[in-house]
Order: C-alpha cells, then sequence, then structure tokens
C-alpha cells in the first residue's frame, strides 16, 4: 500500500477489449480482421490512476472487480503502471465490469458494455483514512453506479475538503433523467467538476456549455469545465470564464480521452498551476490519449508532456 498517495482515484474500473480500426462493422456472419487488439485498463478511476503515474504522480485506486480473470489482470495492470491497488475489492459472485470498444475507420467508437462488480460498489467502500491523507479525492463515474448515492458521498467529500484535500469530481450520465437532485448537496463539496458538454446537456437542458457551467456554480461547484471533444473545452469559476483550444494530433481511438483531461488538471491542481496552465496540461494529456488504441497506452509521460508544451501552444481566450 502507498501509506501517503498525492491522488485517491475511485470508481469505475473496466477491463476493456478494444481493437484496431477496422474498414466497416461486419455484418450478420461476416468476419472483419483488424490489425490488432487489447485486453487493457479501463473506467474512469483507473484510467485516470495510470495517466497520473505516468505523469509522475503516486496514486492509489479503490473500486471493485469480480473474482475472475478480468479483475486479476486489472490488478497485474494497474500494478505493472504503478497505481497502488490494496484498496480495491473483489466481490465474490460478481463479474468484473468489461467493455467491447469497436473502431471504425473514420467513425465514432462503439461501446458494449456489462457492469459487473461497479454495480455494487459505494461511497463507504471509499477508505476515509486513506482520504485524509491524500491530496486531491477524484471521483469518476457518477451518476451511473446505482450504490453511489449523494446522502452516502457528501460526508467522504465533506471529510475530504476538512482534511485540507482537493476533491474532483467527473460523471457519466447515462441518458435522460433528473439529475440536479443528485447534485444539489454534493456540488458545495466540489473543488473541480469536470463534465462534457453532452452530459451537462441531459443534466442541466441547457445547450450551451458556458450556460451549463453557470448552472454548476449557482449549484456550488468551485470551478467548472466543460470538455467539448474537438470543441475544446470552457472553464468557469470565480475568478475565470476561459474557452480553450484543442492540440491537433492524429485520431486513432477517442477513448479515455476524457479522464486524461482528467488527469492533466489533476496534475495542474497538485503543482499549483494557474487555471489557463491547468487547462494546457489537461489539454495535453487528452490529445496523447487519443494517438493509440486503448484508454492508456498513449496518454504522455511527464517529459513528454513538458516537450510536448514546449513546441506546441494551446488557444486560450477569455469569455
Amino acid at each position: 500500500m502507498n501509506a501517503n498517495p498525492e491522488v485517491l482515484c475511485a470508481g469505475i474500473i473496466v477491463a476493456d477489449h478494444v481493437c484496431h480500426p477496422v474498414s466497416h462493422l461486419p455484418g450478420a456472419g461476416e468476419l472483419v480482421m483488424t490489425d490488432k487488439m487489447l485486453l487493457t485498463i479501463g473506467g474512469c478511476a483507473a484510467n485516470a490512476a495510470v495517466d497520473l503515474t505516468k505523469m509522475g504522480v503516486a496514486v492509489s485506486v479503490v473500486g471493485r472487480v469480480g473474482d475472475d480473470v478480468f479483475g486479476r489482470v486489472v490488478g497485474d495492470l494497474l500494478r505493472e503502471q504503478g497505481v497502488d491497488t490494496s484498496a480495491i475489492r473483489t466481490t465474490l459472485g460478481e463479474d468484473t465490469s468489461q467493455t467491447l470498444i469497436v473502431n471504425v475507420s473514420g467513425q465514432d467508437r462503439r461501446f458494449i458494455h456489462t457492469f459487473g462488480a461497479n454495480a455494487v460498489f459505494r461511497a463507504a467502500d471509499i477508505p476515509l483514512d486513506l482520504v485524509k491523507r491524500c491530496r486531491v479525492l477524484y471521483l469518476g463515474g457518477y451518476l451511473v453506479m446505482p450504490q453511489i448515492i449523494q446522502d452516502e458521498l457528501v460526508p467522504v467529500f465533506t471529510a475530504a475538503r476538512k482534511a485540507g484535500v482537493q476533491t474532483v469530481l467527473d460523471v457519466v450520465v447515462p441518458g435522460r433523467s433528473e439529475y440536479l437532485s443528485r447534485l444539489d448537496r454534493l456540488l458545495p463539496q466540489v473543488d473541480v467538476f469536470l463534465p462534457n458538454n453532452h452530459e451537462a446537456e441531459l443534466m442541466t437542458k441547457e445547450a450551451d456549455p458556458i450556460k451549463q457551467a453557470e448552472v454548476f456554480r449557482r449549484l456550488g461547484a468551485k470551478t467548472v469545465v466543460i470538455t467539448m471533444g474537438g470543441e475544446g473545452s470552457v472553464l468557469v469559476s470565480e475568478d475565470h470564464r476561459l474557452r480553450a483550444g484543442v492540440f491537433s494530433v492524429p485520431l486513432v481511438d477517442g477513448s479515455g480521452g476524457g479522464d486524461a483531461f482528467d488527469a492533466g488538471f489533476i496534475y495542474g491542481l497538485l503543482k499549483g498551476m494557474n487555471a489557463e496552465d491547468c487547462l494546457r496540461v489537461a489539454s495535453a494529456l487528452g490529445a496523447s490519449c487519443v494517438r493509440a488504441i486503448g484508454t492508456t497506452p498513449g496518454v504522455f509521460t511527464q517529459l513528454e508532456c513538458e516537450q510536448f508544451l514546449r513546441k506546441n501552444i494551446l488557444r486560450i481566450e477569455n469569455i
């Protein structure tokens, strides 16, 4: 166990099965060949944890896997990357969550998913003693995990902030529903909230990302960053209203780009960077992710990120 991780990443842990882009989706009974397939790490918490270790950050991850081969593979892969997995719980009788990611050339990726052990992950699984020893608590996948409820999560985030720990929240929004009642008491305990614009529209019913961010700010979030894929991101806080562009890189597989963005922003928080520089690092890590298949293989190391940022400029403007 890492006794004093800088970041505790909590939430979704997945075994991803990913194919290199194919020319087209197979028809019934058709075999389509791909150059490569990976069995690799996936899920918000696992992805962000690996990305942060690549940036030289000490990380522990907490979540649930099943008592199956995929749970063992995920644990082994995380440990190989230097992530502390001692807080991961193995759930007897449950499968490890898995996603089949199908990449087709020139098209957005397609997902087939089984929820598995993530369905029983609860706020009580997050060890408060570990929370209080870290510098940032990150929860990825809120709103899609059925047992993570606001009433149980608020005390965890409150305890973190009382201990001087910065809190970062990301969501996965499964479809149209009423979500703000599941955020109204939690967001006042959130230092950085990081939904994408599609998720934010489902939550707020607003199409404009600035208006989306303003809704979350009124609910209490200290800083809101709305990511918009190839359109960049916007950041709204008490002191800043910023719009950032994107770095131009070849797109191979968009899986994990949002989690890499989150990891980059957390890295900026740890280093005491201002809002603009947090966006720069976040955008660089997000861009690096999509250059390779899988959610983490393409993500920059700390040295690679620094070299990239010295050579490339990100457009950021006040709005």
